[in-house]
């Protein structure tokens, strides 16, 4: 599984890729800029005017490599795979457990649960690490009332008041969000959660990263035989895969917007990084997309103990065990799916 940590980011535009024996190259204006060997890699992700030949689509076909066509500023579009090898039960469990509203429930309630926990652990954290500013109360008293929601939370449930419990969790925990940002506070204030478009550069970073996990979670799914497309929480909408963005659920506080605040806290990215378009939204400039990728890429391959299986891992293998996990408990090996709650 290893392979899923190496992704190759395109995000020069006008860019094209294209296939030599078993290496992709990439080339712009006429000239090879990087040659990387197929079995390096575990996706390629292109953002904005980035193309490639159908020989390199056929090869990364052949070698389970996805390739992930994304806007500039992030927004996935579509994404071009190889055969999908999955078990056909596997998918006809999902399939059925997805239309059955007690056991949807089941799944989405573990889920909120690990999303909702993990977004405590970041408030926690704050309070740990910043005892004394001016937000810490605030951020201290939401994260207690996380606590207690996540207690709460009945064995059966169904789904409209679990999405209510997820909803109220997400508003208190950014109604906080802005006392976290602890560095260039003018720059980067945060007063709410705005996606399409997003409406400061807080938004803009969480919409960038979002949109990575996404795409991992895509792959996490496609690699473990589920179907991305079918889930328990996200119901089902043309377009939408909303088995991705159930797994990506309880990896949005502890992957996506711990590397935020610590982009902005850390100084690594600044005001000038960023230009509000004609239609008031917020968005990266090159520059600063790349500094998110190679942090992006960076955080994935640290080390961390799963608190499940017990063993050693890197973070972007955690997803890809998730989706492991789930599909172990469709199959009946696990009485619950045991999300990923950050200790």
């Amino acid at each position: 599984m290893k392979h899923h940590l190496n992704s190759l980011f395109i995000t020069t535009q006008g860019s094209y890729l294209a296939k030599e024996g078993e290496a992709v190259l990439v080339r712009h204006e006429k000239q090879t800029k990087a040659r990387v060997p197929i079995h390096m890699l575990g996706s390629i992700v292109c953002f904005g005017r980035v193309g490639f030949s159908p020989a390199l689509a056929g090869l990364c076909g052949e070698r389970g490599v996805t390739i992930s066509l994304c806007t500039e500023h992030g927004r996935f579009l579509a994404r071009v795979c190889g055969y999908t090898s999955g078990n056909v039960l596997l998918r006809r469990t999902q399939y059925r457990w997805a239309d059955d509203p007690a056991r949807s429930a089941a799944v989405a309630r573990s889920i909120v649960i690990g999303k909702i926990a993990n977004a405590r652990q970041v408030l926690m954290r704050s309070v740990r690490d910043y005892p004394v500013a001016p937000g810490t109360p605030a951020v201290e008293a939401t994260a207690a009332l996380l606590g207690n929601v996540t207690a709460a939370i009945p064995p059966e449930i169904d789904l409209d008041r679990l999405r209510g419990i997820e909803g109220d969790a997400a508003g208190n925990y950014f109604g906080v969000f802005d006392h976290l940002v602890t560095a260039q506070k003018d720059a980067f204030a945060f007063t709410s959660r705005s996606r399409r478009p997003p409406l400061d550069r807080v938004n803009a970073l969480l919409s960038f990263v979002y949109a990575l996990l996404a795409a991992d979670a895509r792959t996490a799914c496609e690699a473990a035989g589920l179907d991305a497309a079918v889930g328990f929480l996200h119901r089902d909408r043309p377009g939408r895969p909303g088995l991705a963005l159930d797994l990506m659920e309880e990896f949005r506080p502890y992957l996506a917007d711990r590397l935020v605040l610590s982009l902005v806290n850390r100084r690594q990215v600044d005001a000038g990084g960023f230009e509000v378009t004609a239609s008031g939204a917020v968005a990266m400039n090159d520059a600063t997309r790349k500094i998110v990728l190679v942090a992006w890429q960076k955080r994935k391959q640290e080390l961390v103990q799963h608190p499940f299986i017990g063993e050693k891992t890197t973070v972007g293998l955690l997803i890809h065990l998730q989706a492991r996990l789930l599909a172990r408990h469709l199959r009946g090996d696990l009485d619950v799916y045991p999300p990923f709650i950050w200790k």
